[in-house]
């Protein structure tokens, strides 16, 4: 089975050649404001206004937690807008990571990463301001995404 490639860099500016698709965690609440977000904005302003269009159009569409919408920024280039945390803040109910929905999510990712031939980049999903840990999001990606030979190569900025 691949492995995941670790990298030091930036996920709005993945390496390799051919198709790429960047997965990154959004909240179910429409908010875009903070986060890997603001990187993704200043490359492109297509994923910010699709998912805010798909956020407000809820009521007619999957919009909700481990729903995937796919956003075409380049020609070889998709940013994978996943629904993959409950809220924006730790509360009573703890982090706003969610594992089920991310798990869903991986599994769409993985259709369409198929269907395009691409590999996957991304930061560590879920770890950031939705407080969650990778040793609980690494083996999702294995399961969803390297036991079907997707390449998937993760960034850490800096």
């Amino acid at each position: 089975m691949r492995e995941i490639t670790y990298v030091q860099g930036d996920a709005t500016a993945p390496q390799g050649k051919g198709v790429k698709v960047i997965v990154h965690v959004c909240n179910d609440l429409g908010g875009w404001g903070k986060g890997f977000v603001l990187a993704l904005s200043r490359r492109w302003p297509e994923p910010e206004a699709a998912y805010r269009r798909w956020h407000r159009e809820r009521a007619g569409n999957d919009f909700g937690l481990g729903a995937v919408q796919f956003v075409q920024v380049d020609p070889y280039v998709w940013v994978a807008n996943m629904v993959g945390q409950r809220g924006i803040r730790t509360g009573s109910k703890g982090v706003p990571v969610r594992y089920e929905a991310i798990d869903t999510g991986l599994g769409a990712v993985a259709d369409r990463a198929i269907e395009l031939g691409a590999s996957v980049h991304m930061p560590r999903i879920g770890c950031g301001l939705a407080g969650g840990k990778w040793s609980r999001v690494e083996p999702l990606i294995a399961d969803r995404l390297l036991s079907r030979d997707i390449p998937v190569t993760v960034y850490d900025f800096g």
